[in-house]
């Protein structure tokens, strides 16, 4: 239940990191530094969400 719960705050965490992505995108323009840091939050996340959901189905946690 945990690792459940854990994948799904990765997740939304990953959306919020894109919605914040696009404001600053918006404001900012493309050559924004807070755009930059903004992707390599959502890169990471993306990481440990596959770390995560590999880990799941190796220790049977998920089916």
């Amino acid at each position: 239940m945990l690792l459940k719960s854990l994948i799904i705050i990765v997740f939304f965490a990953m959306l919020i990191s894109l919605a914040v992505g696009a404001g600053y995108l918006l404001r900012d323009g493309s050559s924004s530094k807070r755009l930059l840091t903004s992707l390599k939050w959502r890169i990471g996340f993306a990481a440990l969400l596959l770390l995560l959901i590999v880990y799941g189905f190796g220790s049977g946690q998920l089916t």
